[in-house]
């Protein structure tokens, strides 16, 4: 199968290829990709799916996961019904608004649940007949889909405001009436204005996360909790060490009436700057995380400018799929004088440098949520609390070694990810239990090795 695939030099006829293979032989399917996680990770997820989810509808063959659409306003419950299997442990959901930094897919972000599942199977070992990928359809903005002759969902403009509100609350009672308290639904790829009310909407009553906006402004909030954490500085002084730049320029104090309420714990006190390169100029960070899906933004002026104040310029590049990143590698590296502590979400190949060969980080999702969402499972966790997300973070922090540092690794090699996806669930489930979030009763002893014995192994039977 491996021949074969490399046979193809379109990344999307590969990704069409696993595809089918998934549909035929699951088992084969996933053993692939946890042998060769490296080379197929770019494929069936970022940057590739990207490209899948834009044209899925003239590569569409089956179903691969659950349509609910506006016209199943009050039928929602039957719909779930409808899957074949009934013991889900996680739901990954999209409305297809903002897949990755593409925009308004519409039907077609499908593709988004299905790879996260797919790596939620292959890294963190949840069975795949748990998985239910589900896509709700209310329309897309996207005018070139409304008339595309191969647009597979609803040809009319989004549904909104009380409408869509009340799709989405029938959905998650659905949810939680046909599958209980303890399925993990994880929002994905929701637009902003949708994603932090959902959010806040239904983590006191449901088991839900969005690892999308628990990015931006959440790894803003994160990173701020970490240094309380570890200082004991209150939370609001930590916050005061992070500052963040949206479309209009730096977020500041006089421009908190017009903020949306996400951002307004962000506005410090500081002179109105209008762009990343006068906000760099004058806060000097020694950290630069890009997560606004705008590519090219971190310019040769804005990384020259980190590196003047810097000996080494951490640089995060996070948007995806590659096109929208901030920046590349070989630019980072390049205008940085190759000082710079470099990260991408989507994979870029490693860089010759003044004779030395910088490998980049690639600082995916992938090595967090399936851990997680095996920790989640494994401890019948009943809720989500931000220390859960912190706890995996740490787990997979503590697994970079020295080594791992002196060729400029910051994080793990993904050859290891389902070992880290253990400890990562063991972190996560050991947090459920200390916060009295755990149903699974009594807690295992070992933690680790209670996870590893709860992760999905594709091998053939043996029939007498």
């Amino acid at each position: 199968m491996m021949h074969n695939l490399r046979q193809y030099t379109v990344p999307l006829h590969q990704y069409v290829a696993m595809m089918d293979l998934q549909e035929r032989n699951e088992r084969l399917f996933y053993k692939l990709l946890i042998d060769n996680v490296e080379e197929l990770l770019p494929i069936v997820y970022t940057p590739t799916v990207g490209e899948a989810c834009q044209k899925y509808g003239s590569i569409y063959r089956r179903p691969q996961g659950l349509y609910i659409s506006l016209k199943d306003k009050g039928k929602i419950l039957e719909v779930l019904k409808n899957w074949p299997e009934r013991s889900i442990q996680v739901i990954v959901v999209t409305d297809g608004e903002r897949i990755l930094g593409l925009g308004d897919l519409g039907c077609q972000g499908m593709g988004i649940p299905v790879g996260k599942l797919s790596l939620y199977t292959a890294l963190g070992g949840v069975r795949p007949s748990a998985c239910l990928p589900i896509t709700i359809d209310v329309g897309t903005n996207n005018q070139s889909l409304l008339d595309d002759e191969f647009y597979i969902g609803l040809r009319q403009k989004r549904a909104t405001g009380e409408e869509y509100h009340e799709l989405l609350e029938e959905f998650m009672t659905a949810v939680k009436k046909n599958y209980g308290e303890k399925v993990l639904t994880q929002f994905e790829d929701f637009a902003n204005h949708n994603a932090f009310d959902l959010l806040a909407k239904y983590s006191k009553t449901h088991l839900v996360f969005n690892d999308d906006i628990q990015a931006g402004t959440g790894i803003a909030e994160l990173i701020a909790l970490e240094m309380s954490k570890h200082t004991e500085t209150p939370i609001d002084d930590c916050r005061k060490k992070i500052w963040l730049v949206d479309s209009k320029g730096l977020i500041v104090e006089s421009r908190k009436e017009s903020l949306v309420a996400f951002k307004k714990p962000w506005a410090h006190e500081h002179e109105p700057l209008k762009t990343l390169l006068e906000a760099v100029e004058s806060i000097k960070p020694t950290v630069l995380i890009g997560t606004s899906g705008v590519g090219q933004t971190f310019t040769k002026e804005v990384v020259e400018a980190m590196a003047s104040f810097n000996d080494k310029p951490v640089i995060f590049a996070l948007s995806n799929p590659t096109s929208h990143s901030e920046c590349t590698a070989a630019e980072a590296y390049t205008w940085s004088d190759g000082r710079a502590v470099f990260a991408s979400g989507s994979p870029f190949a490693a860089v010759e440098h003044g004779g030395k060969t910088h490998v980049p980080g690639q600082s995916n999702n992938a090595y967090i949520f399936p851990g997680f969402g095996l920790g989640v499972v494994i401890s019948g966790a009943i809720r989500v609390h931000d220390d859960m997300l912190l706890a995996a973070s740490e787990a997979l922090a503590e697994q970079v070694t020295d080594e791992h540092f002196a060729k400029g690794l910051i994080f793990p090699p993904f050859t290891n990810i389902r070992t880290i996806s253990a400890r990562i669930a063991a972190k996560v489930a050991a947090k459920a239990y200390e916060l009295g979030l755990a149903s699974r009763l009594p807690r295992p002893d070992d933690l680790v090795k209670y996870a590893q014995s709860c992760m999905y192994t594709p091998t053939y039977r043996s029939y007498r």
